[in-house]
C-alpha cells in the first residue's frame, strides 16, 4: 500500500462509549495532535438499525509498545469495541503519527474491512483521510490510517457555536463535492457525522473513515446516495442551528423538540442565511422533510453539488475596524500646562512685550553686531572667490582628467537599496521528504502570524547527518541584483544557521551543488539578517537552513529542534 506523507487518523465509533484522548507522541517528529479520536453517536439518533452484531471474537492480547510489522508501535487505545480495537501508534520507520484499527482475522467483519481499506486507498482523493497500510498478518487484521495534528472535528468546532454563514457554505460545498467523487468511484461513508469531518488548520475540510467505519461496525444500506446525501444535510442543519436534527441529543448537541418534527434552520435559530436553510431541507426530503417550495429535493451528493453551484456565492465577512476614538486636546497642547482655565466669556489680559533696545548701551551693542555681521560677509566672498580661482587653475594643469578612486568627485553614485518582489515560493527537499509544502507562500503573504514550519527533531541544533537541511526556494519573477536577506523566525533561542543559495528554478530536487552560494549568517534571536559582500544576479533564491534551535512543545509540535519562517524579503 502506497506511503503517504502527511498525518491525520481515521477512527471508528465508540457508541456512546467514552473516548480516550489521542494525544501524540512525544517521542515523533512530526507534530501532537490536538483532536480527541471519538464517535459518539448512536445508530438510532440517524433513524438507522442496519448494523449487524458481530459473532464473539477472541480478544486480542494487545498493549502500549506492541509493534506491528515490526514498524507500527501502538501508544494509546483509543476505542475497544465489537471485537476491534483502535490505536494511536508511531510509524518508526517515517517517524510520524499514525492511527491504527486492529481485529482479529477471524473477525466477522475482517474480510469486509480490509476490501473497504483497500478499495478507499485507491480512491487517493486528498480530501479524505488516506488509508496507508491495509494488512492480514499473524491471525491480525490491522488498517492503518493518516494522522492530521492540527485538524478539529466539527464536534469541537460547534462546541462554541454555529458557523458563520461562509464556513457552512465552505463545509457543504467542499464536504458535497468529495462525496459525489467517491460514489462515482462506487465508494459510500454511510457513517458521515460530525466527528468524521474535520477541519485543518488551512481551512479545508477533510473526510475521515470513508467506506472503513461502516466496515468497521457492519453498516450498510439499500440506497447508500441518499444516506450519505442526508447525512451531509444533518451536517448542514448543525452548522446553521448547533442543533441535532432529530429528537435525541447526540455529538455534544440538543436534538430538537420532540412531536415537531423536523422544522427549517430558519425557525430553529435567528438570522440563519436563507438559501443553507433551504439547501439542507433539501438535502432532508429523503427522511420525509419538507423540500424548498420552489426547488426539487436532492436525492443524491452530485445534485447537492449541482444545487450548491446553482446558489448565489457567499462571501467571507468584511474585516472589521475600529475607528479610533476623537482627537482630544490637552491643556498642555492649548499652551495652558500649569494655568488655571479661563472661565468663559472672561477678558484675558494681553501681557505686553518689553520694549526695544532704546538706551545708548542698547544702541552700541546693535552697531557693533553689524559691523560683525559685514566682516563675516566679506571675509566669506574672498575665501568663496580664492577657493574658485584655485579650482580653475588645478583643472587646466590636469587636462581635464578625472579618476575614479574611492571618495574622488567622479565615483558613481552607488544605487539606493530596494525592497524585491516575490512572485513565488516552493520548499526544497532534495531528499524527497517535504516538511509542510503547502505552507510555503505564508512566508511573503504580508501576515506575521502566518508560517512555514518544520518537523520537531530529537538531535541538533545541527540537523546533519539526519538531515542535510531544509528550506525554501523563491521566485523573483525575473533576474535581480540580491544583495541582502531579512528572515522572520518563529523561534528564538540556542541558534539557528542559514545560507542564501543563487537557483535555477523552483525545483524542489536541485543539487545543492549546482547553486552558487550567495552568503550566510547565524543568530539566535527571531530575526536573521544575511548580506552578501556583492550583489549575485538571480531569479531564484534559495534560503537553506542548516541548524535550528531547540524549543518546548506548542499546539503544532512537540518539544524538540525546529524552526519556523514567518517573513522573508529580499533586498537588491
Amino acid at each position: 500500500m502506497a506511503e503517504r506523507t502527511t498525518a491525520a487518523v481515521d477512527v471508528a465509533d465508540n457508541s456512546g462509549d467514552e473516548p480516550l484522548t489521542a494525544q501524540a507522541d512525544q517521542s515523533t517528529a512530526d507534530g501532537v495532535a490536538k483532536n480527541r479520536e471519538r464517535d459518539t453517536d448512536r445508530d438510532e439518533a440517524q433513524g438507522s438499525d442496519g448494523a449487524e452484531r458481530p459473532e464473539e471474537a477472541s480478544p486480542l492480547e494487545l498493549h502500549s509498545g506492541h509493534k506491528l510489522a515490526r514498524r507500527y508501535r501502538l501508544e494509546d487505545c483509543v476505542t475497544r469495541l465489537d471485537g476491534f480495537s483502535s490505536w494511536r501508534a508511531v510509524d518508526e520507520k517515517l517517524r510520524r503519527a499514525v492511527g491504527v484499527h486492529v481485529l482479529p482475522a477471524n473477525h466477522t467483519r475482517a474480510r469486509s474491512v480490509l476490501a473497504a481499506a483497500r478499495s478507499s486507498a485507491l480512491l487517493g482523493d486528498p480530501r479524505f483521510v488516506q488509508v496507508l497500510d491495509a494488512v492480514e498478518e499473524n491471525a491480525l487484521v490491522y488498517v492503518v490510517h493518516e494522522w492530521l495534528p492540527d485538524a478539529t472535528e466539527l464536534t469541537t468546532l460547534l462546541a462554541s457555536g454555529p458557523l458563520e454563514p461562509h464556513d457552512a457554505y465552505q463545509m457543504v460545498s467542499q464536504i458535497s463535492s468529495a462525496m459525489a467523487a467517491a460514489h462515482r468511484e462506487g465508494l459510500a461513508h454511510l457513517r458521515l457525522n460530525p466527528n468524521a469531518v474535520l477541519r485543518t488548520s488551512t481551512g479545508q475540510w477533510r473526510i475521515r473513515g470513508l467506506a472503513v467505519n461502516a466496515a468497521l461496525r457492519g453498516v450498510s444500506s439499500d440506497s447508500p446516495q441518499r444516506t450519505d446525501t442526508e447525512a451531509i444535510g444533518a451536517l448542514l442543519y448543525a452548522a446553521l442551528t448547533q442543533r441535532w436534527p432529530y429528537e435525541d441529543d447526540a455529538f455534544g448537541l440538543s436534538g430538537l423538540p420532540k412531536d415537531v418534527g423536523l422544522i427549517a434552520p430558519d425557525q430553529v435559530r435567528a438570522g440563519v442565511h436563507r438559501g443553507l436553510s433551504e439547501l439542507a431541507m433539501r438535502a432532508f426530503a429523503n427522511d420525509g422533510a419538507t423540500a424548498s417550495r420552489h426547488e426539487a429535493a436532492c436525492t443524491t451528493p452530485e445534485e447537492l453539488v449541482k444545487a450548491i453551484g446553482e446558489m448565489p456565492r457567499i462571501r467571507p465577512p468584511e474585516p472589521s475596524f475600529t475607528a479610533p476614538p476623537d482627537y482630544q486636546r490637552t491643556t498642555y497642547q492649548q499652551g495652558t500646562y500649569g494655568r488655571p482655565a479661563p472661565h468663559p466669556g472672561a477678558t484675558q489680559a494681553v501681557t505686553a512685550l518689553p520694549p526695544p533696545l532704546q538706551s545708548r548701551t542698547g544702541r552700541a551693542l546693535k552697531w557693533a553686531v553689524s559691523a560683525l555681521l559685514i566682516a563675516a560677509l566679506g571675509l566669506g566672498s574672498w575665501q568663496l572667490a580664492d577657493a574658485l580661482m584655485d579650482h580653475d587653475n588645478k583643472s587646466e594643469d590636469t587636462d581635464q582628467t578625472q579618476t575614479t578612486d574611492g571618495g574622488d568627485k567622479g565615483a558613481p553614485v552607488p544605487k539606493p537599496v530596494r525592497t524585491l518582489s516575490i512572485k513565488d515560493a516552493a520548499e526544497y527537499y532534495p531528499d524527497g521528504k517535504p516538511q509542510h509544502a503547502e505552507d510555503a507562500k505564508l512566508t511573503y503573504d504580508g501576515d506575521s502570524s502566518t508560517y512555514w514550519r518544520t518537523y520537531s527533531y530529537t538531535g541538533g541544533p545541527v540537523l546533519a547527518p539526519f538531515k542535510e537541511g531544509v528550506g525554501l526556494v523563491y521566485d523573483l519573477g525575473s533576474k535581480q541584483n540580491v544583495s541582502a536577506a531579512d528572515i522572520g523566525l518563529y523561534y528564538g533561542g540556542d541558534r539557528t544557521s542559514a545560507s542564501l543559495y543563487a537557483a535555477d528554478s523552483l525545483s524542489s530536487s536541485a543539487s545543492l551543488s549546482s547553486m552558487k552560494k550567495i552568503a550566510d549568517a547565524t543568530t539566535s534571536g527571531e530575526e536573521l539578517k544575511i548580506s552578501a559582500k556583492t550583489p549575485v544576479q538571480t531569479r531564484y533564491v534559495l534560503v537553506w537552513i542548516t541548524a535550528v534551535p531547540k524549543s518546548g512543545p506548542d499546539e503544532f509540535s512537540q518539544a524538540g529542534y525546529k524552526q519556523a519562517i514567518t517573513d522573508v524579503k529580499f533586498t537588491g
